[in-house]
């Protein structure tokens, strides 16, 4: 575990580094857009953002009021970790969970690093590991144990189910952090929720191998989370091709449900340098 923590703390300090050296920008950046809380009303000036304009209050035909909010000393920062068996993709030792614990390890230690409150919630189509959002380097070592450790005890995914638990859960606007491959169906309507509710970036973690398969010959490939077995012509060029086509018409649909309801999205290779990756994430979110 030392040495987990030690990559982590590394990968952590790199990403530091580039944010406030190479972009100007802050490496909170990641967490800002939820520490606002609502505190009083006012009178409409000009030059107020009419987005802050309270349209009920407005109503009542007494003038035009706006809403003041006040910063909120700490920030909640939540991660939803998809451990299910579609995870357990790519090469040994860079498999797509490997990339995601890191993923959510490295930002724990950033979020912790900004004084957040960090908790997290690893999910199949169960609940596999709930940590309560605490702050401290103590709740960080727990949850990058945690999620290092952890056994899943189902091999499925039930996406929506996770979303509900989460929603659930949080009820002040969070940063939630949710990590996953996607391979699963009807969560659109979750995303947009957690999206309504909070601040929601969503991390897509893919191997190359969904998008092109080395010509192997037909060979058999196991699918874990329906427990069945396929042959499959890897020759063929009209299966790669669809295959191709299948992983590039879900991953653009998932960004476009992701910029529609104004949560960022983010694709990374497993295996792959996700550090500069995070970094165009920061410069997004700048």
């Amino acid at each position: 575990m030392r040495e987990i923590i030690n990559k982590l703390n590394k990968y952590e300090i790199k990403i530091r580094k580039a944010v406030n050296s190479h972009l100007n920008g802050n490496f909170s950046s990641i967490f800002k857009g939820t520490g606002l809380e609502f505190s009083d009303l006012r009178t409409y000036q000009y030059g107020d953002d009419v987005r802050a304009i309270d349209w009920i209050t407005t109503a009542k035909g007494h003038g035009a009021y706006v809403k003041i909010f006040k910063e909120e000393k700490e920030q909640t920062v939540f991660f939803m970790l998809d451990v299910s068996g579609s995870q357990d993709i790519g090469k040994e030792g860079s498999l797509k969970i490997d990339t995601a614990k890191e993923l959510c390890g490295v930002l724990t230690l950033s979020a912790i690093k900004e004084a957040s409150q960090v908790g997290v919630y690893c999910f199949s189509d169960q609940k596999e590991l709930y940590i309560k959002p605490e702050s401290g380097m103590k709740q960080a070592y727990k949850i990058i144990s945690g999620i290092f450790k952890l056994k899943p005890a189902s091999l499925k995914t039930h996406l929506a189910d996770a979303i509900s638990f989460t929603l659930n859960i949080l009820k002040r606007k969070s940063v939630i952090i949710l990590i996953s491959d996607f391979l699963d169906q009807d969560y659109e309507h979750g995303i947009k929720a957690l999206a309504r509710k909070h601040d929601l970036v969503v991390l897509h973690i893919f191997d190359k191998r969904e998008v092109s398969l080395p010509s192997l010959g037909i060979v058999p490939v196991y699918d874990k989370e329906a427990g069945k077995t396929q042959w499959i012509n890897t020759y063929s060029g009209m299966f790669k091709r669809e295959m191709r086509d299948l992983f590039e018409e879900n991953r653009l649909k998932l960004e476009k449900l992701c910029k529609q309801n104004k949560a960022n999205y983010l694709s990374v290779e497993s295996g792959s340098d996700y550090v500069n990756s995070l970094i165009s994430l920061f410069r997004y979110r700048k």
